[in-house]
């Protein structure tokens, strides 16, 4: 059972439909990830993409992101978005998009929207993580000193750069890696200091 680890959320567990090729991020994993990004979350826009449950947009609401967007290709999961935004009072913050990782990120692109911190967790093994931070970059959506973190299999290889996107940190856990992206003309893509507009160090 997912469930929300901190914020105003804390203790809420998410709904999830068995049966579905969706493989949630780990609670350690998560807890990595914001320990990570800590206080850059608060204040931010944040974007979900494979949010399957909404388990990490809705950790990053809970958190303190002033809005979050969720990005999945399956109904059934949409449907399961919005029912875990409404169980934890967190749907007006939020905007739900049935729609593939790449189309998404053109249409928002296309807005003209940017956000403070992407995160994705494309399937394993399908070499979806290279083609989706790809298309962060050619669509413009990662604010200026924003961060694009890729989960993916450790077996999988990201590159030190993709575009104007280049790779600052990478953590393991396991058979799961979270690797973080800044652009590659941020004053901060070598690691400065802490909050929203901080970097994101090459060590803890």
């Amino acid at each position: 059972m997912v469930r929300i680890i901190a914020g105003s959320a804390k203790g809420r567990r998410l709904r999830s439909l068995p049966g579905l090729d969706v493989r949630p991020t780990l609670d350690r994993v998560k807890e990595a990830l914001f320990n990570i990004l800590g206080n850059r979350v608060i204040d931010a826009e944040f974007l979900d993409i494979f949010a399957g449950t909404g388990n990490i947009g809705i950790e990053a609401l809970s958190r303190g992101a002033l809005h979050a967007v969720f990005v999945d290709s399956s109904d059934r999961q949409v449907r399961l978005i919005r029912e875990n935004l409404k169980l934890t009072g967190l749907e007006s913050r939020a905007r739900v998009y049935r729609n593939d990782a790449i189309g998404a990120c053109r249409m928002l692109g296309r807005q003209g929207l940017k956000f403070d911190i992407i995160f994705a967790d494309p399937p394993y093994g399908r070499g979806l993580s290279v083609a989706v931070m790809g298309q962060v970059d050619r669509s413009a959506i990662l604010a200026p000193g924003g961060i694009a973190v890729v989960e993916h299999s450790r077996r999988d290889t990201m590159p030190g750069e993709i575009g104007r996107l280049r790779l600052c940190r990478t953590e393991r856990y396991g058979d799961s890696c979270l690797s973080f992206y800044q652009w590659e003309d941020s004053p901060n893509a070598e690691g400065g200091k802490s909050g929203v507009n901080g970097g994101i160090p090459r060590q803890l």
